[in-house]
């Protein structure tokens, strides 16, 4: 089960926690089990093929038919690619099939959920699995042992780092473990056309200063390069705030501290903003929140419920629901 606390240390590790806390052919796209491309293999849903990972390469011999994903986003990637988990982690506590709504009905049967930072061994290895998913996770040794020790286990990509797997190589690798790279290559050519078609059609939006913050019941923070919500806004042709990413990012390597006599540290042509298990009005209500230059001029955007959850997730179904909704909520906030 999720606890508050291992939700603040993932969803933050990957949300604010580990920020404010230290986180050419078909495919059978029907299969019931479950990336990169310039790793060794042979052609679309050919097997077998090699992944390079921070623990060294790892082949995978042959579809795989059982899988559990437990990488941040894994599941729900395994899904885009017509891959329904047996095991999955529920990262962002949805419940029930452990997806948004954006993935609502994509499972027959819905998967056994597994613990996020302490999963169930045992349990995952009654499951069967023929292949594990620990792609974007935080790169643990030991973590890595015993999952390779019952199966088959493609984790953290080699020169990866914790949680800083970016979604479109969590595709792609994802996509090559189970033989759907072109299924994995025709999803992010049609995100990236939803990127450019918005940011053409904003194109004063290009350059202009951004910052992602958050706030938790610890505090304030914001992440830096590499980290996929700040990710997210840069291909719609914005840039990190230089104040922010003067900061050092200490353990994390994804984010940064703020204390609250330092918001304006988070000043900014754009400021999007989040809460992290308090109330959205923690921050609208604010009054250091308010006082900063970019808040008083009404160039802020605070997201919550199922926006936060897309925006914060980073899958190809998650920031295309994002899409729909957080550009219109920019043009408000800029005036354009």
């Amino acid at each position: 089960m999720l606890t508050r606390r291992s939700l603040f240390a993932t969803g933050l590790a990957l949300g604010s926690a580990g920020l404010l806390a230290a986180c050419g052919g078909s495919d059978d796209s029907s299969s019931s089990g479950s990336g990169s491309g310039s790793d060794a293999g042979g052609a679309d849903g050919a097997f077998p093929v090699t992944i390079s990972t921070l623990f060294g390469d790892v082949e995978v011999t042959e579809k795989p038919t059982r899988v559990v994903a437990l990488g941040w986003g894994d599941a729900e990637t395994a899904l885009s690619l017509g891959v329904q988990p047996v095991g999955a982690s529920d990262w962002i506590a949805f419940g029930g099939e452990g997806v948004g709504p954006w993935a609502k009905g994509m499972y027959d049967k819905a998967p056994t959920i597994i613990e996020t930072l302490e999963p169930d061994f045992e349990a995952i290895a009654a499951l069967e699995p023929d292949l594990i998913l620990d792609v974007k996770s935080s790169g643990d040794k030991d973590r890595y042992k015993r999952l390779s020790q019952i199966t088959t286990t493609v984790g953290v990509p080699k020169d990866g780092e914790n949680y800083l797997v970016s979604p479109k190589d969590q595709l792609a690798i994802i996509g090559k473990a189970l033989g759907a790279t072109s299924k994995a290559d025709e999803l992010q050519k049609g995100l990236d056309e939803q990127f450019s078609k918005v940011a053409d059609a904003h194109s004063d939006w290009k350059g202009k200063s951004v910052t992602v913050a958050t706030k938790t019941s610890e505090g304030w923070g914001a992440y830096v390069e590499g980290e996929t919500r700040l990710g997210f806004l840069e291909n719609l042709g914005f840039t990190q705030s230089k104040k922010v990413a003067a900061l050092p990012t200490g353990d994390s390597g994804f984010s940064v501290s703020i204390s609250a006599e330092q918001l304006d540290e988070l000043d900014a042509d754009l400021i999007v903003a989040f809460p992290i298990y308090i109330k959205t009005t923690e921050i609208t209500d604010d009054k250091q929140w308010k006082q900063i230059p970019a808040v008083a001029d009404g160039h802020a955007v605070v997201v919550d419920g199922d926006l936060s959850s897309a925006f914060s997730l980073g899958t190809v179904l998650a920031q295309e629901y994002a899409l729909k909704q957080l550009p219109g909520k920019i043009e408000k906030a800029l005036g354009s």
